[in-house]
């Protein structure tokens, strides 16, 4: 059976790292590289940087911070914000990006996710989703959570699937920064729908929600902010809590 993975995730706004709560009131958290160095030596499986500002601020994303944090560290980094195009994602992987997380754009026009599959490879293509439960059902939110838009999400899984998209990156806007678990209805439905690892995000607050995102949502990474930035569960205490759950970590 493949291994679970831990996955921190870098908010960056102005080049700090910053968390929020349902994607609003965002709070200072540290230095990214700092952060980065940190979660390299305390075993992280990957690391997650996003550039949450950089589509609703029409830039692209800080590729000078991106190198500074790759050549810090050794493990899968995948760098999001602000990629509309070939070339974006180009600048990102000659400045230490393993993999790049796409979402606005994609949606815009979802022949990206098939150009850049095409181009880098599937598994350079992550495919991030924002939903939001609209009227009752989960739908695609757009520019850092901003725009509501009529696309199911877990439709929206099944077609980048299709395109080419190597993983979801499903974040809940309703469990994000809220510590009260992972949206595991939503999860399990998309994880259920695609034969693409997914990677369940928002509402991690215990050890207890990252056994049940991957034992009841069957994901195949989570990925968390608050609760690793300031300490509050340690990524070496969180993998033995789940090899004692018999869930295969990477210790």
């Amino acid at each position: 059976m493949l291994t679970k993975r831990i996955i921190p995730c870098l908010d960056i706004k102005d080049g700090r790292t910053v968390k929020g709560t349902n994607f609003l009131e965002l709070r200072d958290a540290g230095d990214p590289v700092e952060l980065a160095m940190r979660y390299c030596e305390e075993g992280a499986d990957e690391l997650v940087f996003l550039d949450i500002t950089a589509t609703t601020e029409k830039r692209k994303t800080l590729a000078g911070l991106v190198r500074k944090i790759a050549t810090h560290i050794n493990i899968p980094f995948t760098v999001g914000g602000g990629i509309n195009n070939v070339e974006d994602v180009r600048l990102l992987l000659d400045n230490g990006a393993d993999k790049i997380s796409v979402n606005t754009s994609a949606v815009r026009r979802p022949e990206l996710i098939n150009e850049l599959s095409l181009q880098f490879g599937s598994q350079c293509v992550v495919l991030a989703i924002d939903a939001k439960r609209i009227d009752g059902s989960w739908k695609v939110v757009t520019h850092g959570g901003r725009t509501p838009t009529l696309l199911s999400a877990t439709d929206w899984a099944k077609e980048a699937a299709k395109r080419g998209a190597g993983e979801i990156l499903l974040t809940s806007m309703e469990n994000d920064g809220t510590k009260n678990g992972f949206a595991l209805d939503i999860t399990g439905e998309i994880s259920r729908s695609v034969s693409i690892p997914v990677i369940a995000s928002g509402g991690a607050g215990s050890l207890q929600h990252f056994a049940d995102v991957f034992i009841k949502a069957q994901a195949d990474a989570a990925l968390a902010a608050s609760i690793f930035h300031f300490r509050e569960i340690p990524i070496a205490e969180l993998k033995r809590y789940l090899q004692e759950q018999q869930i295969p970590v990477r210790i």
